[in-house]
C-alpha cells in the first residue's frame, strides 16, 4: 500500500496569520515545526495501518516548507515547484491507493482560517460546474481519474465540513476551530499529533483503488477582486470572460482543468499591482 501526502500548511496545527506561511519570516520559521509534526503524524499512523510506503508532496507556496531533518525517515518527501500535478504530484505515476490532504484549508469566498484557492488574495471564487471549489475539491476530482480515493483530511473545522462534501468517507481531522479568516482556537501540537495519527491509522483502510472516474466535461469558473485580473486570465487559450471580474473554461478531463487553472493563476499573479491589486 502507497499514500500520497499532499502537504499545505494554512491548515496546520497553530497556524492562523499570513506571516505564519508567508516563507522567510520569523513565524513561519516557527509554524515549519509544527506542520512537520502534522506530516509525521499523518506518516506514523499509515504505517501504523499497514501502509508499505508515504510519499510526502509538499504543496504549500514554494513548496520547499517542510524540514526534511525532522521528517520520519520512512517516508519520502517530493519537494520544490514547477511540478506535472502541482498539489497532488506523484498520484499519475500509478502506484498510489490512497491520497492525504494534510494541513489543507478552505476555499476563497468561504468560512475558514486563512481562506483561499491558489492565491492568497485575487481571487474571491472559484466553482466547478456550479459548484463552490476549494483547493481539496478540485485536487479531488484530479485524484479521481486515476482511481485514487482521498482518505484523510486535516485542517479547521471548516475544511473538515467541506471534505465532507468531496471525500465524504473520509477520515477528516479538526486541528484548530474557526474564529475568523486571521483566529482559531488553537489544540496543542502534543494534541493534533495524536489525533492526526489514529485518523491516518483509521484511514489506511480505506486506501483501496477503484475505476479512475470519467466526469468530464468540467466547467471552471473564476472570479477575481479587479477587472483587470479577468482581462488578464484571457490570455490563456480557452479563457474567456463572463463577466466584470470572472472568466471560465471548459475541459474534458480535471488533468487539463487543474492545469489550465495553473496557467490562469500564474498569468493573473503576474499582473496585480502593489497596493491597488
Amino acid at each position: 500500500m502507497k499514500i500520497l501526502i499532499s502537504a499545505d500548511m494554512e491548515g496546520a496545527t497553530g497556524v492562523t496569520w499570513p506571516a505564519d506561511v508567508l516563507p522567510g519570516s520569523e513565524p513561519w520559521q516557527r509554524c515549519r515545526h509544527m506542520f512537520t509534526s502534522d506530516v509525521n503524524a499523518a506518516i506514523a499512523g499509515f504505517l501504523a495501518g499497514g501502509a508499505d510506503e508515504v510519499l510526502v508532496n509538499e504543496a504549500h507556496w514554494t513548496m520547499r516548507n517542510l524540514l526534511l531533518e525532522k521528517l520520519d525517515d520512512r517516508a519520502q518527501l517530493l519537494t520544490g515547484r514547477h511540478k506535472e500535478l502541482t498539489m497532488v504530484e506523484g498520484v499519475q505515476r500509478g502506484d498510489v491507493d490512497g491520497v492525504a490532504f494534510v494541513g489543507y484549508h478552505t476555499g476563497a469566498g468561504t468560512e475558514g482560517v486563512l481562506a483561499h484557492t491558489y492565491l492568497a488574495n485575487s481571487i474571491t471564487g472559484v466553482w466547478v460546474n456550479g459548484a463552490r471549489a476549494s483547493e481539496g475539491l478540485l485536487n479531488a476530482l484530479v485524484v479521481a481519474e486515476y482511481g485514487v480515493p482521498v482518505v484523510l483530511v486535516t485542517g479547521d473545522d471548516r475544511t473538515c465540513e467541506d471534505a465532507r462534501g468531496y471525500a465524504p468517507g473520509a477520515e477528516a481531522v479538526a486541528v484548530k476551530d474557526y474564529v475568523s479568516r486571521y483566529a482559531a482556537v488553537c489544540r496543542t501540537p502534543a494534541r493534533t499529533a495524536a489525533d492526526i495519527r489514529a485518523g491516518a491509522k483509521a484511514a489506511a483502510a480505506l486506501a483501496v483503488r477503484h475505476e479512475p472516474a470519467r466526469g468530464g466535461p468540467f466547467t471552471v469558473e473564476v472570479e477575481f477582486d479587479a477587472e483587470h485580473l479577468a482581462g488578464a486570465a484571457t490570455v490563456v487559450p480557452g479563457v474567456a470572460a463572463t463577466g466584470e471580474r470572472r472568466v471560465a473554461y471548459t475541459t474534458g478531463t480535471m488533468y487539463d482543468g487543474i492545469r489550465c487553472f495553473k496557467a490562469v493563476t500564474t498569468v493573473v499573479s503576474s499582473a496585480v499591482e502593489e497596493q491597488y491589486g
